[in-house]
């Protein structure tokens, strides 16, 4: 299992930075305080969490996940400086992930504002979820026919 990427300070508005909660090969939290708002991330390869069944996960595939509630108006700046840093801190990164409650349609809407791309509904554990993902400009996505199976 490849270790999570070490996040470069991260700027928020007004300067603000975030700290490292606590870091290990497998996931990493992060606390970003801004003014009066706190959030704290965690962040883990996909390999190694949650959705490591889930779909065809990618050795370098990251997941970010919000651990406090977060307004409809900072989600969006949030996950794309995570996404970005996560980007600028492992360039061979092919999807860092968001997953929602399956259904959560204004949730899906904050992500796709960040630049993320709904792609599946999974069930693990204890839940029904739907991923999001943001992949870097050298990925090049294709609309696939997934009822079209060649040979068939």
């Amino acid at each position: 299992m490849l270790a999570v990427p070490p996040l470069p300070a991260l700027e928020l508005r007004g300067g603000q930075r975030a700290t490292v909660e606590s870091w290990s090969r497998g996931a990493g939290v992060l606390r970003l305080r801004d003014g009066g708002t706190e959030a704290v991330v965690r962040v883990e390869r996909c390999a190694a969490g949650r959705l490591r069944d889930a779909y065809p996960v990618a050795a370098h595939d990251v997941e970010l996940v919000l651990e406090t509630d977060q307004s409809a108006e900072t989600v969006p700046a949030l996950l794309r400086t995570l996404a970005e840093a996560v980007d600028a801190a492992d360039p061979r990164c092919r999807r860092v992930v968001y997953a929602v409650q399956e259904g959560d349609r204004a949730a899906a809407e904050r992500a796709e504002a960040a630049g993320f791309r709904y792609v599946v509904d999974i069930d693990v554990a204890d839940r029904q979820l739907s991923l999001l993902v943001r992949e870097p400009g050298w990925v090049t996505s294709t609309d696939m026919d997934l009822d079209h199976v060649p040979g068939t």
